[in-house]
């Protein structure tokens, strides 16, 4: 298991990304990873790796895709950028899945265009987890790839999100709630008056209706189901409230698991390989929740899963 890490994506510099792969290093013993950097800055840096100099090789990378780049022209004019490099090797299949906390577009066109959408997936997706009252986790999805949806996107979301509350979570035949403004069959605009046919009428997800904002802690769905417009609002507004809080309040279990470094990132669901996408704060901590998190996409096989369950469409 071959796991492509660019270190050039975080704001925090390479240097973090690269304890995060010493702190990855020593908590597993499996997997090794293909680190993509300049190596003008990141050479000082490995050092820190020397005991584990067989787990990993360095790629360098000429270029940088900054955070406000225009993600198409960024990746067409930078083929020499650690991100592009990484869509690169995954596409030839040098590595089994690539992660970075750079630029989120580049990413998401990085994963379109060089692996690909599966074929029946109209629209990836990208999802996060969410604490519940009870201590486990939920998904929400898209929270931020497609900012415009038709009905038939939202569907889809409902099918892959399922799928990775059963391969990622464990959760078999996850309840899967649509984000309204009200419980009652009917509410909503007309995207979410659309969708909810659609979901009910999926024989792949346990559907189970309109769940509200209120729901979103309480464990009522695994599966929480939104445009990306809205789910970005809500995940920045979560994590706001980690920010708020988490000074005043120690040792809440429940308020910790707002914490993203907790998650790391969050998969590109759709795509013909494994792609991770981390937040650009990323700490080591967060870095080594975005390995764990591409090495048991890759152990569980969830894109194969994907993969079949479109095709029988």
């Amino acid at each position: 298991m071959n796991i492509g890490f660019d270190l050039m994506g975080g704001d925090l510099g390479p240097q973090e990304a690269i304890k995060g792969a010493l702190a990855y290093f020593e908590q597993n013993a499996a997997g090794n990873l293909v680190l993509i950097g300049k190596d003008s800055a990141c050479v000082e840096h490995l050092t820190i790796l020397e005991k584990f100099k067989e787990r990993y090789t360095f790629v360098h990378a000429d270029e940088v895709i900054t955070m406000h780049e225009h993600a198409t022209k960024a990746l067409k004019e930078k083929p020499g950028s650690s991100i592009a490099i990484g869509f690169g090797m995954l596409k030839m299949g040098k590595i089994d899945a690539f992660i970075s906390a750079g630029n989120t577009g580049a990413m998401l066109v990085g994963s379109m265009y060089s692996v690909g959408a599966i074929q029946g997936v109209s629209r990836p997706t990208i999802a996060t987890l969410v604490p519940r009252m009870d201590g486990d986790v939920g998904i929400l999805l898209d929270v931020g790839a497609n900012a415009d949806c038709k009905p038939e996107h939202l569907a889809q979301f409902g099918q892959l999100g399922a799928l990775y509350a059963e391969y990622i979570l464990g959760n078999n035949h996850p309840e899967v709630g649509l984000l309204n403004l009200g419980e009652e069959e009917g509410k909503g605009n007309i995207l979410t008056q659309s969708t909810y046919p659609l979901l009910k009428a999926n024989p792949h997800i346990n559907f189970i209706g309109n769940v509200e904002g209120r729901d979103l802690f309480n464990g009522k769905a695994r599966v929480i189901v939104t445009d990306g417009f809205t789910g970005n609002v809500v995940l920045k507004m979560a994590e706001s409230i980690y920010d708020l809080f988490h000074q005043k309040i120690q040792d809440d279990p429940i308020l910790e698991k707002l914490n993203y470094e907790l998650y790391g990132g969050v998969p590109v669901l759709g795509v013909n390989a494994p792609v991770i996408i981390g937040h650009g704060i990323s700490s080591a901590k967060a870095y080594v929740a975005m390995i764990e998190s591409a090495a048991k996409v890759i152990r569980t096989g969830l894109i194969d899963a994907i993969k079949q369950q479109f095709a029988g469409k």
